[in-house]
């Protein structure tokens, strides 16, 4: 056999040999793909498209007084400073939930609220004085909430709305001596906040953060030093929630 006709066999069989190869190559990489593949199982995979599905929640929720100023504030020989600080609270209470479409459900979140909310007043001199509110309240959130895709068993969401509360331990008036802070006992606020939901086998358990900011004036005028030189009063609360449904 010459060498023109073996370059011409190997010429041949050479696209032959790139084509097996290539075949190969493939299937190797087609058992390593199917060997590193995990079946992930979706857990309540059609427990949101209930008409109403229920749950409860803890919530932690962080609040203080907004403070809004009188002109008897510099006009007068009083505190130089008042403010309401950060304090920590207790919540706990019932998810109802209605689904609404694929993205849209309504909420309703009914809680009670422990709360210990704080003004205090810094003296010239050095001085300073604090008035505690605790105070136990009932809320009523209603909120849309909007549902991102589902992924596997996690899913992100927001959602909005208003909240009505009023307290339930209510001071009567002679309890309100001469240096006490008078505040109302019924509150309306807007909510908002953000969540992710992690699916398991029985259950569906959510942590959320949200934001509510009252409307109503709770101050209730006074003549007395602790009203001195405060026109308003509002809510302010961030909370952390641990839902459970």
């Amino acid at each position: 056999m010459d060498t023109a006709h073996l370059r011409r066999r190997v010429d041949l069989h050479w696209p032959k040999a790139v084509v097996a190869a290539l075949f190969v190559l493939l299937i190797h990489v087609q058992s390593v793909a199917q060997s590193n593949y995990k079946y992930v199982v979706k857990h309540l995979e059609r427990y949101d498209d209930k008409p109403i599905h229920y749950g409860f929640f803890f919530a932690a929720p962080v609040t203080r007084f907004s403070v809004g100023y009188s002109p008897a504030f510099v006009s007068t020989d009083s505190a130089y400073r008042i403010y309401s600080p950060n304090k920590g609270s207790f919540r706990v209470g019932f998810v109802v939930n209605a689904y609404l479409n694929e993205r849209f459900d309504l909420r309703l979140t009914p809680a009670v609220s422990l709360f210990s909310r704080e003004v205090k007043y810094d003296y010239p001199g050095g001085t300073s004085k604090t008035e505690v509110r605790e105070s136990t309240w009932l809320d009523f959130p209603l909120l849309l909430k909007y549902k991102s895709e589902r992924r596997n068993n996690s899913r992100m969401y927001l959602l909005a709305g208003g909240a009505f509360s009023v307290e339930t331990n209510v001071r009567r008036k002679e309890n309100i001596g001469a240096s006490r802070l008078s505040t109302g006992t019924m509150d309306f606020s807007v909510e908002y906040g953000l969540g992710f939901e992690q699916f398991f086998e029985y259950f569906k358990f959510a942590p959320e953060i949200r934001f509510s900011h009252g409307l109503v004036n709770l101050y209730q005028p006074t003549n007395n030093a602790a009203g001195l030189g405060i026109k308003r009063l509002t809510s302010h609360t961030v909370t952390l929630y641990l839902n459970f449904e």
